[in-house]
């Protein structure tokens, strides 16, 4: 297994409002280009359990579900294809009077190890453009800004 791709950056907004973003998920497209299809395939609220289709540019669509989610905190979600299994936490701590949001990303299975060196470039540039993007759009919903750049 191969050591996860992990990007944390600082925003200038409260976690509840970096929650409310984060966990919107139908609603990436509107903020990040990594992003091109967002599709929850289940009703009611974002869980433990929900499953979402996902769309992005030069990638096949995967389907998402969530394995862990604690309220204002973050989630982590799994996608299955043969092979491989991939990871990806979305985590939110207070930090200032701000928030600190770190996004990680992880290769596992029998095949992960190749996926995550084929897909480690695009997968680095993709979490990189995801924190930057979900910094801009929570600081433009919150006066103030600058809270700095991303950290890879």
């Amino acid at each position: 297994m191969l050591e996860p791709i992990v990007v944390t950056i600082d925003i200038d907004a409260p976690p509840n409002d970096v929650w409310a973003v984060m966990k919107d998920v139908e609603h990436w497209p509107d903020w990040t280009p990594t992003m091109r299809e967002v599709t929850r395939l289940d009703h009611g609220p974002f869980t433990v359990g929900s499953k979402t289709r996902v769309r992005q540019p030069r990638m096949g669509p995967a389907v998402w579900e969530v394995t862990r989610l604690e309220e204002q905190r973050g989630f982590t979600w799994m996608s299955r294809a043969p092979g491989v299994m991939t990871e990806a936490d979305h985590a939110i701590e207070p930090h200032g009077s701000g928030s600190r949001v770190t996004l990680s990303i992880r290769f596992s299975g029998t095949l992960g190890g190749l996926a995550g060196r084929m897909y480690f470039g695009l997968a680095t540039r993709y979490i990189g453009m995801e924190a930057e993007s979900l910094r801009a759009r929570c600081e433009s919903a919150h006066v103030g800004g600058g809270a700095g750049n991303a950290h890879v």
